[in-house]
């Protein structure tokens, strides 16, 4: 049974972004500026073991130097190291991963053994894991963005759960435009953890969630 939180993975109190970086144009900096800006009211502990901080925040060589107890970790790193920060992640007892990175099973068989590679040490620790290749998590209401989306749209009650990441963002660049509201955008990628069946169980009981959206 998993000792992992979706509850708490998606309503963190603290966050981990493993690959923060400043590098121009990397998918580790546009997730480091979507949560450094949603994430005041949050614990943010960038990760990279090459750098001490991140545009002036303390950055750490590993997540298992964070001090305090992280519930969702977002990993964007080439997927050859992706296994190894999953591992640290659930010796750091880690409730739940987004691994945004890809190159996995899309990219054929090296991808699908760093796949299995994951489910393993996800089965072996118990954690929550969305992804891998997904673009993230966006709750308006919790003024939370864990994606690579920079446009957020306004706060309503329409959840929209997508296996594709591309088409997701396409319908979020339309809801901004269109003013539509939501409360929770998951892309899923491949799906090696957290399904649709986790998340309409979990937005069953959602407050502010009263449809969803799925694109299958």
């Amino acid at each position: 049974m998993s000792r992992g939180d979706l509850k708490r993975m998606l309503n963190p109190e603290s966050i981990a972004l493993i690959g923060a970086t400043e590098k121009e144009g990397s998918v580790g900096r546009d997730v480091f500026e979507n949560l450094y800006y949603w994430s005041k009211e949050r614990q943010f502990f960038p990760v990279n073991p090459s750098r001490g901080t991140v545009f002036g925040v303390k950055c750490y060589h590993s997540i298992l130097q964070v001090p305090e107890h992280v519930d969702l970790s977002l990993i964007a790193i080439p997927a050859t190291k992706v296994p190894g920060a999953v591992q640290e992640c659930g010796q750091a007892g880690v409730d739940g991963i987004v691994v945004i990175s890809s190159g996995f099973r899309e990219v054929g068989p090296e991808g699908k053994r760093l796949e299995e590679e994951i489910r393993r040490i996800r089965e072996q620790y118990g954690m929550r894991i969305i992804g891998p290749n997904c673009q993230g998590i966006l709750r308006p209401w919790m003024d939370l963005n864990a994606s690579l989306l920079k446009a957020v749209p306004k706060r309503g009650n329409i959840a929209f759960i997508s296996q594709s990441g591309a088409l997701g963002g396409a319908i979020f660049n339309w809801a901004i435009l269109a003013r539509a509201g939501f409360s929770l955008f998951v892309s899923l990628g491949s799906m090696i953890d957290v399904d649709f069946g986790d998340l309409i169980d979990f937005l069953g009981i959602d407050p502010f969630t009263r449809s969803i959206i799925l694109y299958v």
